[in-house]
């Protein structure tokens, strides 16, 4: 594990990364899920793509990198380039899961690699619905202390900044940015997926115009027993483009 100092629009962040392969001249990008951590991604790629140096990032504020401030996603997408600059990462490759794929979408690389990627505003049950109410309504009344109990399990457990940062990018719409990503983009998805749904993964794939999109067994971290398919997949298209 290393850690690169990143100063951006005078904020200060410490990004815990990791690179396999790294005498390798291509680069393949891998960016985590909200709440998540590089190692997850290392578990599912790490033994795949040989011919790539594998960079995995702590997103800020996760893992073993820090974050302080209030951020959306589209900070997050700054930080990362930044980052990438500076260590000279080439954007051959990016590939990201759920939240970290509305990151690898702003970064335009020149292959796109979407896993359950967040970005699609779902239309919430009325379950969820009767306790973003009875919560607002509470905190009101003053109960402010009682958010654990009524917020998804994303939100949970959170510093009031990183929470705060939840609630931006859990409501951005990035079907526009969809549409403006102009690149090669594979779209993986798990059939099971509920956190975010496979008519999400459908719909991304009409905004994204060359883009391909596949179906696989499995939930939100169907990637985990799929990375093999998935790895190959990459490495045709990309020897293609």
């Amino acid at each position: 594990m290393a850690i690169r100092n990143i100063h951006f629009e005078n904020k200060h962040f410490k990004i815990s990364y990791d690179i396999i392969n790294p005498s390798n001249k291509k680069d393949i990008v891998f960016l985590h899920g909200w709440g998540s951590n590089k190692e997850i991604m290392q578990i599912g790629f790490k033994d795949d793509l040989k011919e790539f140096r594998h960079i995995y990032i702590d997103l800020m504020g996760f893992g073993k990198s820090d974050n302080s401030y209030i951020l959306n996603t589209f900070d997050y997408a700054k930080i990362v380039e930044k980052f990438l600059n500076e260590l000279k990462i080439k954007k051959n490759i990016i590939c990201g899961h759920s939240f970290g794929g509305k990151v690898a979408t702003l970064l335009n690389p020149q292959l796109l690699i979407l896993l359950s990627s967040a970005g699609i505003i779902e239309e919430k049950p009325w379950s969820i619905k009767l306790k973003i109410s009875t919560f607002k309504f509470l905190k009101k009344l003053g109960f402010t202390n009682l958010r654990n109990l009524f917020i998804a399990n994303d939100g949970k457990n959170l510093s009031e900044n990183m929470y705060e940062t939840f609630k931006l990018v859990v409501d951005e719409d990035f079907s526009q940015s969809f549409v403006k990503h102009k690149k090669s983009t594979l779209i993986f998805w798990g059939i099971e997926d509920k956190a975010t749904t496979l008519k999400s993964g459908e719909k991304i794939n009409k905004l994204i115009e060359n883009s391909q999109f596949f179906t696989l067994d499995g939930d939100h971290y169907f990637f985990l027993k799929q990375s093999n398919f998935i790895s190959q997949k990459i490495g045709e298209i990309y020897g293609r483009i």
